[in-house]
């Protein structure tokens, strides 16, 4: 018999949780983990190394996006699904610029929660057909930020790791100078923090 797909579910409302985890069980699935905020959600995803995670988009403590960041390190096998109140542009792009590969409105039928995982599970990719429209207007992908050589470089120093300071040393520049580089990727990027920036980066093949 083949082992059924693992899931952590993430959601600050206790009964959207327990529902969701509920109707996935319900359908098969085995939900190895639960969790009521952000931080909760990355340490059961890194406890648990699940095949996908189910999360909220606004929960305390990490947003749905961070989350997403913090998983792709600790267990790059996961597929995150986003589920979420809240159906824009801005948010779907986000969370493409995350790696995600599934994302449902919760205004959507369970069963269309329950298609999502199906597909992510099966190594595809799921859109709730409302924000599907965004994707094939090309308006998500319709100009890539020009960044100079230098931001380009910080940043990818970021994701390996380095902080600040060590970035300076071996670019031969000052924290300072580190930092105003990452701030004008950010706002180039159109990023909140510096991690996504460098998610963004990634995505959109600017760094490698």
């Amino acid at each position: 018999m083949i082992a059924a797909a693992t899931i952590v579910v993430a959601d600050d409302h206790p009964a959207m949780l327990a529902a969701v985890s509920e109707m996935l069980d319900r359908h098969g699935f085995d939900v190895v983990g639960r969790a009521a905020d952000g931080q909760q959600a990355v340490a059961l995803i890194e406890a648990t190394k699940p095949k996908v995670a189910l999360v909220d988009m606004r929960m305390p403590r990490f947003s749905g996006i961070e989350v997403a960041i913090q998983a792709a390190s600790v267990s790059p096998e996961t597929s995150i699904i986003f589920y979420t109140a809240y159906g824009d542009r801005a948010l779907l792009s986000e969370a493409l610029d995350v790696g995600a590969r599934g994302f449902v409105l919760k205004e959507a039928p369970l069963s269309d929660l329950v298609r999502a995982v199906e597909r992510v599970v099966a190594g595809e990719a799921y859109v709730d057909p409302v924000l599907a429209g965004f994707l094939v207007s090309g308006d998500l992908a319709d100009r890539l930020p020009a960044l100079t050589q230098r931001e380009r470089e910080v940043l990818r120093l970021l994701a390996d790791g380095l902080a600040n300071e060590e970035i300076g040393k071996q670019l031969h520049i000052s924290a300072e100078t580190v930092r105003t580089h990452v701030r004008k990727a950010m706002t180039k990027l159109e990023a909140n923090t510096r991690t996504q920036a460098v998610a963004m980066a990634l995505r959109q093949s600017i760094i490698s």
